[in-house]
C-alpha cells in the first residue's frame, strides 16, 4: 500500500511473475523474472517454498442462526497467511472487526458464530474461495458455497382421509412443505413411526402406499417433512378401513307345508354393520305374514301356496354388498276344486263327471266305481269296450251308459301332501219320454184380423208323436165339436170365418226366419241348496232383430207336471236361478227374444241336484267350515270414489264355498284402527263406504266369514278421498267501529290447521246492512295471507252484519257466523253530509225536483208550439194505422211461437207455459200422446184418430 513518504517507490512482495505481468501490462517487456528485481527485504532462502492448499473448503448448508465452519488448510514456507473471500470479495473477520461473527481460526478455516440470513439480507450466503500468500507467491482454493437451508410450515398437499374396504389398496397422497434442501417425507400412525419392512408398505414420491389393507391397518396418520431444518407434520389424516359384508349364516331351501311357518337365516359380519334386506324374486313378499327378526331373520307366517319362490337376502353396507337365496317349496295338500254332481240320465246316453283338484305338487287324480276293483288313469286307453275314459283334466265320461253303470264313482287325487276322495252318484233311467213332459217349441202369436177372415194358430211341440195337444180359450178347453174350429193333425187351430168385430189388420203372425235361433245348452257351473247357476253361449242366428233377453224355463217331477218359466228379461249369457228346493232334480232350457218373438228352446240341460239343506241345518263340522273358508279366495277391485265422503267398493271370488254368510269389509286411515262393515252374501259382490273423511287415504280390505268362524284376509288395497271446500269458516272474526267514522275494521284468523286441506287463496268478505237496499251492500275480496280489512262509506245508525268465507282452488268454504254491528251516529261533518247524500229520500228528492223542471220546460215547449200552429205556417202530420194491423199483430204474436201456426190455443193450454216443447212432430206419420194416464189396450187398439201436430 503506497505511503506519502514512498511516493514514487514500488513495493512488490511475493509477487509472481504472472501478477507482477497483470499489475503492470505497460512493463511487461522490461520485467524478465523477478529474480531481476531489486525487492526491499530479505532474500528468498533455498528451503522456502510458496503456499500449497491441502484442504479445499467444502460446500456448506447450515440453517440459521446456528454456527458453521468453511475449512482451509495450506503449507509453505515461510507459514502463509490466509485471507477469505466472499463472491470476489475480501471477507472481513474478527481480526479486521472484533465485533465481526465471523472469525478466522489459526488453521485457516472460518468459523461463523452463526448464520446471519434475513429476507432482505444474507450476507452469510454466498461463494467463498480460501487464498494462501507468503512472499514467495500466493494458492487459492477451489470454490465452496454456503447455503442457509430452510423449510417452510405449509405443506403443499396434505393428507386427506381415506376409507377403504379390507384387502383393497390405500393410498395417502402428501407434498411435503417446501424447503432446502429438499425435504424427505416419512409417515407415522398413530405417532409411531410406519416402518417400510412390510412388504405390503412403501413410500414413493411422498405417497404412503398400503398393498393390501388390513384392518389393523387403519388409524390416524401423519406426513413428516425432514430436512437439516428440522422436522413438520402435517395434519392428521384418518384411514378407514372398512370390512364387506361377509355372510356367515347363509338361507337354505325348503319346502314345508301350507300353513307353517317358515325361517330363513341370514347371518352377516361386516365394518360399518351391514344392513339386510329380503326380496322375493317373483313378487313381493306376502303381505301381513312376514316379519324380520333378530334384525337379519326372514320369518313367513301360514305360508301359502302363491308363496313359493326365490328369497334373496341381500347384505350392504358402504364399502361393498353380497346376497344369499333360498328357495321355498310350499306342500298343498290335494283338495277337490270342482266335485263332481250326481246325475240322473237315461240309457244310451253319455254323461261326465267333473274332478277339479287343487294341491302343490298337482295331485294324480284316478277314478273308481265303488266295489270294483277297476282303476282309471288320465291317459289310459278306454276300458270296458272303450266306453270308460278320463281326460287329462281329469274328467270321467261314460259314453252308451247302460243300467249297470248305475253307483256311485269315486275320485280321488293323491300326491307327496297328501290325498283326498269324493264320490258321486249315477242313476240310470229306461227313457225320457215318460219322465220329461212336451216342450211348446213355438206357440200361437198375437193376432188382429179382420171380420169373417180365416185364421191359423199355430202349435210347434217337441216330444215325440204321443203327445195330444188340445186348446184353450179364456181359460176353457175348446171342443172339437164347433163348425168354425178345426183342429189339424200337427196341432195347428183354425178358425174359419171369424164374428168377432174388428179392423183392418194392424199385426201379422211373424216369419220364422225374423225369430231369433235357439240359445245352446245351457251349462251347469254352481248349486247350491236354493239355486243353481247357469251358463250358455248365444245363437248366432238372431233373427229380423237383435236379441234382448232370455227366458229361462225349469222342470222337476217333484215339483209339477210342466215346465215352468223361472226367470225373464235375462240380460246376459249367465244367470242364477233361485227359489228352488233342497235335494231336488231340475232340468233347464232357455229361450232367446227379439222384437219378433221367442226362439226354440235351447237343447235341455244335463239333470242337476241341488243340495240336501243347508249346513247349519244338519249340523256342521267347525273343522270342515274353517278349511273351506280358508279356500276363498277374494280379490278386492279398485275402489270408485263417488264423492269426497263415500266410495263403491267391490270384489271378485274366484273360490267360493257354501259355507259363506257374508263378508267383512275392513278399512281404516292409515297407522289407526280397524273399521268394519258386514256384507251379506249375495251375488252382488259390492257395497258402498260412507262417512269418509276428505283428502284421506284408506286402507280396505275384505275377509269371508261364517257366523264366529273367519277366512283369509283379500289383497289390501287403498284408497284415496279427494279433496273438498273448506268445512270450517274462519276463526275469531271480528268487527270494530273506527272513533266519530262511517268506516269499521274487520280482522279474523285463518280456518284451522287440521281442517285446511288445500292453501287458502282469498277471503272474501260481505258487509250487509238491515234493510239496506243492495246497492248500499259492500262485498271485498282480499288476499289469502290479507287477515284484515277497512270497509268505508257505512251509513249511520244501520246494523250492520258481517261474514268471511276462505277460498281454495276448490271453491268458497263455509261462512263465519254473523258478527253484527249497529254503526254510531256520531259522525264528523263531512261523513254526516256524505250520509245524507246517500239517504233514499233524498236521492228520491233530487229526481223529483229534476222531474219538476223537466215537466216545467217541457210546457214551455208546448206553449210555443203551439202559438206557431195557429199561425199555420206548419203542416200537421200523423201516423195512420190500417184497420187489419191489430190482426197482423196478433198474426205475429203466433208466428214468434213455432208449431202453433192453425193450432187452437184453447184445446192445449198445456202449452202455454212449456212452450217451446220438444214434443211438437214434424212428420205426420207420428202422433203425440197428451194424456199423462196409461191408455188401457183396447183403447190403444182401436182408437180411430189420432192427435197429430204439423210444421208449416
Amino acid at each position: 500500500i503506497p505511503r506519502e513518504k514512498d511516493m514514487g517507490v514500488i513495493y512488490i512482495s511475493l509477487l509472481s511473475l504472472s501478477q507482477l505481468r497483470s499489475l503492470f501490462p505497460q512493463m511487461h517487456r522490461s520485467i524478465t523474472s523477478v529474480a531481476h528485481l531489486h525487492l526491499k527485504g530479505s532474500r528468498a532462502r533455498f528451503e522456502d517454498s510458496a503456499p500449497r492448499i491441502v484442504e479445499d473448503p467444502s460446500d456448506l448448508i447450515v440453517s440459521k442462526g446456528e454456527p458453521a465452519t468453511l475449512n482451509c488448510k495450506a503449507e509453505g514456507r515461510p507459514a502463509p497467511s490466509i485471507e477469505w473471500y466472499k463472491d470476489g470479495e475480501r471477507v472481513e473477520t474478527d481480526k479486521d472487526d472484533p465485533r465481526s461473527h465471523r472469525m478466522l481460526l489459526p488453521s485457516g478455516s472460518l468459523f461463523f458464530l452463526r448464520i446471519v440470513h434475513g429476507r432482505r439480507s444474507k450476507p452469510d450466503e454466498g461463494v467463498y474461495t480460501c487464498v494462501a500468500r507468503n512472499y514467495l507467491g500466493e494458492a487459492i482454493s477451489r470454490n465452496a458455497s454456503l447455503e442457509v437451508a430452510i423449510l417452510r410450515d405449509d405443506f403443499r398437499q396434505a393428507p386427506s382421509d381415506v376409507v377403504v374396504a379390507a384387502g383393497e389398496p390405500a393410498v395417502l397422497e402428501c407434498v411435503p412443505p417446501r424447503g432446502h434442501p429438499e425435504p424427505t417425507v416419512s409417515w407415522k400412525r398413530n405417532n409411531v413411526r410406519v416402518s417400510t419392512k412390510d412388504e405390503r408398505i412403501s413410500v414413493r414420491g411422498g405417497k404412503l402406499m398400503i398393498s393390501h389393507t388390513r384392518k389393523s391397518d387403519a388409524g390416524m396418520y401423519v406426513c413428516v417433512g425432514t430436512n437439516m431444518v428440522g422436522e413438520r407434520d402435517s395434519d392428521p389424516a384418518e384411514l378407514v378401513v372398512y370390512e364387506r359384508p361377509v355372510l356367515v349364516r347363509r338361507p337354505v331351501n325348503q319346502v314345508v307345508m301350507e300353513e307353517e311357518t317358515v325361517d330363513f337365516l341370514c347371518e352377516v359380519h361386516g365394518d360399518p354393520a351391514p344392513t339386510v334386506r329380503w326380496r322375493r324374486e317373483e313378487g313381493e313378499l306376502p303381505r301381513g305374514r312376514f316379519e324380520i327378526r333378530n334384525g337379519n331373520n326372514l320369518r313367513l307366517f301360514r305360508v301359502k301356496e302363491q308363496d313359493e319362490g326365490t328369497y334373496t337376502c341381500t347384505s350392504e353396507n358402504s364399502v361393498g354388498k353380497t346376497e344369499a337365496s333360498a328357495m321355498l317349496q310350499v306342500h298343498v295338500p290335494p283338495q277337490i276344486a270342482s266335485k263332481p254332481r250326481d246325475q240322473i240320465t237315461t240309457q244310451g246316453r253319455s254323461v261326465t263327471f267333473q274332478c277339479g283338484t287343487t294341491g302343490n305338487p298337482p295331485p294324480a287324480i284316478f277314478w273308481q266305481k265303488e266295489g270294483s276293483q277297476m282303476l282309471l288313469f288320465p291317459g289310459q286307453p278306454p276300458s270296458q269296450s272303450g266306453r270308460y275314459s278320463v281326460s287329462m283334466s281329469g274328467e270321467l265320461t261314460i259314453t252308451d251308459v247302460h243300467p249297470e253303470d248305475s253307483g256311485f264313482y269315486i275320485c280321488q287325487a293323491i300326491s307327496v301332501a297328501g290325498s283326498v276322495l269324493t264320490k258321486a252318484l249315477l242313476e240310470v233311467e229306461g227313457g225320457p219320454s215318460g219322465r220329461v213332459p212336451p216342450i211348446i217349441r213355438q206357440g200361437p202369436a198375437n193376432q188382429t184380423v179382420s171380420r169373417g177372415a180365416t185364421v191359423q194358430l199355430h202349435c210347434r211341440v217337441i216330444g215325440g208323436p204321443s203327445v195330444k195337444i188340445s186348446w184353450e180359450k179364456d181359460g176353457e178347453r175348446l171342443q172339437g165339436n164347433k163348425p168354425r174350429l178345426t183342429l189339424m193333425e200337427n196341432g195347428t187351430l183354425q178358425i174359419t170365418d171369424v164374428i168377432e168385430d174388428g179392423l183392418s189388420p194392424v199385426s201379422r203372425v211373424s216369419e220364422f226366419i225374423q225369430l231369433p235361433g235357439p240359445p245352446q245348452k245351457p251349462v251347469v257351473t254352481e248349486v247350491t241348496k236354493n239355486t243353481v247357476t247357469l251358463t250358455w253361449q248365444s245363437n248366432p242366428h238372431e233373427g229380423g232383430a237383435a236379441v234382448t233377453s232370455y227366458i229361462i224355463e225349469a222342470f222337476s217331477q217333484s215339483v209339477g207336471s210342466t215346465w215352468q218359466t223361472v226367470a225373464d228379461h235375462v240380460k246376459h249369457e249367465r244367470h242364477t236361478v233361485v227359489g228352488l228346493f233342497p235335494n231336488t232334480v231340475y232340468l233347464f232350457i232357455v229361450r232367446a227374444v227379439n222384437s219378433y218373438g221367442l226362439s226354440d228352446p235351447s237343447p235341455i240341460s244335463e239333470p242337476v241336484r241341488t243340495q240336501d239343506g243347508s249346513p247349519t241345518e244338519q249340523g256342521v263340522d267347525h273343522r270342515q267350515v274353517q278349511r273351506e273358508l280358508g279356500e276363498v279366495s277374494i280379490y278386492l277391485q279398485k275402489p270408485v270414489v263417488l264423492s269426497p265422503s263415500s266410495a263403491r267398493i267391490s270384489w271378485t271370488v274366484a273360490r267360493q264355498s257354501r259355507y259363506v254368510q257374508g263378508y267383512r269389509v275392513f278399512y281404516r286411515t292409515i297407522g289407526n284402527s280397524w273399521l268394519v262393515q258386514d256384507v251379506e252374501a249375495t251375488f252382488d259382490h259390492s257395497t258402498i263406504l260412507v262417512d269418509l273423511h276428505s283428502n284421506t287415504e284408506y286402507e280396505v280390505k275384505i275377509r269371508p266369514y261364517f257366523n264366529e268362524l273367519q277366512g283369509h284376509d283379500s289383497l289390501m288395497v287403498l284408497l284415496r278421498t279427494p279433496e273438498e271446500v273448506l268445512s270450517a269458516p274462519p276463526q275469531a272474526v271480528s268487527v270494530v267501529q273506527l272513533t266519530n267514522s262511517s268506516s269499521i275494521s274487520v280482522s279474523w284468523e285463518p280456518p284451522p290447521h287440521n281442517i285446511q286441506s288445500d292453501i287458502v287463496r282469498e277471503y272474501k268478505v260481505w258487509c250487509v246492512g238491515s234493510g239496506v237496499d243492495q246497492e248500499s251492500q259492500i262485498n271485498r275480496t282480499v288476499d289469502g295471507a290479507v287477515l284484515s280489512i277497512l270497509l268505508t262509506g257505512l251509513l249511520p245508525d244501520v246494523r250492520y252484519s258481517v261474514v268471511v268465507a276462505a277460498v281454495t282452488s276448490l271453491g268458497v268454504g263455509a261462512p263465519s257466523p254473523p258478527v253484527s254491528l249497529l254503526l254510531s251516529g256520531n259522525l264528523s261533518i263531512s261523513e254526516q253530509i256524505t250520509s245524507v247524500v246517500r239517504q233514499p229520500a233524498f236521492i228520491a228528492g233530487l229526481g223529483v225536483a229534476a222531474w219538476l223542471v223537466l215537466m216545467g220546460f217541457s210546457g214551455w215547449l208546448y206553449c210555443r208550439h203551439r202559438r206557431r200552429k195557429q199561425l199555420g205556417h206548419y203542416t200537421t202530420s200523423f201516423a195512420y194505422t190500417p184497420a187489419g194491423e191489430q190482426g197482423r199483430k196478433k198474426e205475429l204474436l203466433l208466428d214468434d211461437r213455432p208449431g202453433l201456426l192453425g193450432s187452437n190455443m184453447g184445446n192445449y193450454p198445456w202449452l202455454a207455459d212449456s212452450w217451446p216443447t220438444p214434443n211438437l212432430t214434424h212428420n205426420s206419420k207420428d202422433s203425440v200422446n197428451c194424456c199423462s194416464g196409461k191408455l188401457d189396450s183396447d183403447r190403444y187398439y182401436n182408437s180411430k184418430s189420432s192427435l197429430t201436430l204439423g210444421v208449416w
